[in-house]
């Protein structure tokens, strides 16, 4: 094994880093913060067509004001099964349609639900530390057996492996501040 190699194994592992981070990326702008964002929808799934599609591909949506979602379908016979999507998506909106667009208001959260939310930014982001962690176990390990089986130096495997740490801290970094803008955006500190 040469250079490129392990050029190649760091290329992977920061592959590998940025969907792990595009990933937490996405679970927290699932999560509501009291502010309207087509985001917030995007877990929903409308049964069209005979199969289950995201929402986001059946109507357009809106954000006409900061408290307020509003979804135009492409084909207006989908309005009952987009309503029905939204009221089983649990995340506690309540649409109602006029005939032509679904008005779907975003409650503001009570103290408690900031809180339950909250504890799940952390879930989701040590959920993405932990996978982050797991990439550079992975890639550890093996640089170890590449040294093991002779393949590179101790040179090598020592400049890979602190290369490799620092791609870890970046990404475990950035997790972090995308866990504080949440925590920021719900708990108002």
């Amino acid at each position: 094994m040469d250079v490129n190699d392990i050029n190649g194994l760091k290329v992977e592992v920061k592959k590998r880093m940025d969907s792990t981070l595009e990933h937490v990326r996405r679970e927290l702008a699932g999560l509501r913060s009291g502010r309207a964002s087509v985001t917030l929808l995007d877990p929903i799934q409308v049964e069209a067509y005979g199969t289950m599609m995201p929402l986001n591909q059946v109507a357009s949506l809106s954000i006409p004001e900061p408290t307020l979602i509003v979804a135009t379908p492409f084909d207006p016979s989908l309005m009952g099964a987009i309503e029905r999507a939204i009221q089983k998506g649990n995340l506690g909106l309540n649409p109602a349609s006029d005939g032509k667009v679904l008005r779907i208001p975003i409650p503001s959260l009570t103290e408690e639900r900031r809180k339950e939310m909250s504890r799940l930014v952390h879930k989701y982001s040590e959920e993405g530390r932990n996978a982050v962690r797991q990439v550079r176990r992975d890639a550890n390990d093996r640089l170890k057996k590449l040294l093991k089986d002779h393949k590179i130096s101790e040179d090598d495997e020592r400049r890979a492996l602190e290369d490799v740490q620092k791609i870890t801290d970046q990404h475990v970094s950035l997790i972090d501040d995308l866990q504080k803008k949440k925590d920021t955006d719900l708990l108002g500190k």
